[in-house]
């Protein structure tokens, strides 16, 4: 029986060295859940504004603010031929609604709303692509012109558009 107590701890020692290894740990501060062995690049494709109200600026602010939120977060390479995975889309919705009516029937805020269609492509995982609408807004004080907040406004919706994109693709939530 003395040896006993030396081979179960033998036993339970063997049985971690086989099971660790086939343990894979991951994780990210970012949130992006890529397995940088399969996916190395990425290609983003310009997203024209197909929408009914057009604001020229929109479309640059969005694209970089994509690529620069994909190249801190990530190390995929940025390509423009064949990539292991492929973002493209357009820009569907700008638009301006009234909120917030007052007693005398004003409104007190005007809401722009900005929306993007995107179609994220995994080249190495079909079942991991999307096809998918996003939107996001702003509510700003009615007495503004929207010449004056505009900029700061799409900068603002951009961004969270980008993160909304981010953790439905890339970032696997």
């Amino acid at each position: 029986m003395a040896w006993n107590k030396y081979i179960r701890p033998l036993l339970v020692l063997a049985a971690l060295l086989v099971a660790v290894p086939a343990c894979k740990i991951s994780y990210s501060l970012n949130g992006s859940a890529l397995d940088y062995t399969v996916y190395k690049t990425i290609r983003v494709a310009q997203f024209p504004i197909r929408a009914a109200l057009v604001y020229p600026p929109l479309q640059q602010t969005f694209e970089n603010e994509l690529l620069d939120y994909i190249s801190r977060n990530t190390r995929l390479q940025t390509t423009d031929g064949a990539a292991d995975l492929e973002l493209e889309g357009e820009i569907t919705t700008y638009n301006l609604t009234p909120q917030a009516v007052t007693e005398n029937a004003f409104a007190s805020q005007t809401r722009l709303t900005i929306g993007v269609r995107v179609k994220y492509i995994n080249n190495k995982d079909d079942k991991k692509s999307i096809d998918q609408t996003f939107s996001a807004y702003r509510d700003f004080d009615a007495t503004l012109m929207l010449t004056d907040v505009q900029d700061q406004l799409c900068e603002e919706i951009s961004e969270e558009l980008v993160n909304l994109i981010f953790n439905a693709t890339l970032g696997d939530w």
